[in-house]
């Protein structure tokens, strides 16, 4: 068995096992229990009471933080000519078409989103098999297949992010910084399991939220009490 480091030790001192937190003692209490020299993220997983191997049991969405996700978000805009002058002052990192195929086609994929338009979806989706596993493929249910390419990577770079629960049941992401106040972290918590509550499909039967944890970098989990966030 590997030995508890020091940091582990004190992090786990400061949580009672087995008691669930309401969200604003969560939100303070990850960034007590963190001891990373760098910033850490904060994530949120949540554990959901569907069948994601379901159709009618996916949930999948998107959600603008509030006070954003504390990460530099490098932006891809796949457009048209007619175009790229509005990605580029929307702030997009990466503008062009087909030279940046040709460079995912090689192995390149040094950015977290893409931005694309329908009309250029004939070449995009070529890129279906390296974009896909690495959850890069534009898709216009998370608004990243659009003709308001401008709007769409101001929304992006200002903190809306996109999500779907994975084959576990489990909604996996980041939102935000251990940097940010508790009240920043709790506002942004809120935000994000609002949304889910939203997208609760119909078909899902029994307890809907199961289970919510938040975390940050190389940190314990801290189980959050679901209804404190939800009211």
């Amino acid at each position: 068995m590997g030995r508890i480091t020091k940091n582990k030790k004190a992090s786990l001192a400061k949580l009672e096992k087995g008691k669930a937190y309401t969200i604003d003692e969560a939100s303070q209490l990850v960034k007590e229990i963190t001891f990373t020299k760098f910033d850490a993220s904060v994530d949120i997983d949540v554990r959901l009471g569907v069948d994601p191997r379901k159709a009618n049991q996916m949930v999948r969405g998107v959600v603008s933080l509030p006070h954003g996700t504390g990460k530099e978000v490098r932006v891809l805009a796949l457009v048209t000519p007619d175009k790229e002058e509005e990605a580029k002052e929307a702030g997009a990192d990466f503008v062009g078409l087909d030279e940046y195929v040709d460079k995912i086609k090689g192995g390149w994929t040094d950015v977290d989103v893409i931005i694309t338009m329908p009309p250029v979806m004939g070449k995009v989706g070529q890129l279906g098999r390296i974009l896909g596993p690495r959850g890069l493929m534009p898709n216009p249910k998370s608004g990243t297949v659009t003709m308001d390419v401008g709007k769409a990577i101001s929304e992006v770079k200002q903190g809306k992010i996109d999500f779907k629960v994975d084959k576990f049941g489990i909604v996996h992401t980041t939102i935000g910084k251990v940097s940010f106040s508790p009240e920043k972290i709790k506002e942004n918590a809120v935000e994000f399991m609002h949304t889910i509550l939203k997208l609760k499909p119909v078909a899902a039967k029994g307890t809907y939220v199961r289970s919510v944890y938040l975390s940050s970098t190389m940190s314990p989990g801290i189980q959050v009490e679901p209804k404190s966030i939800a009211e």
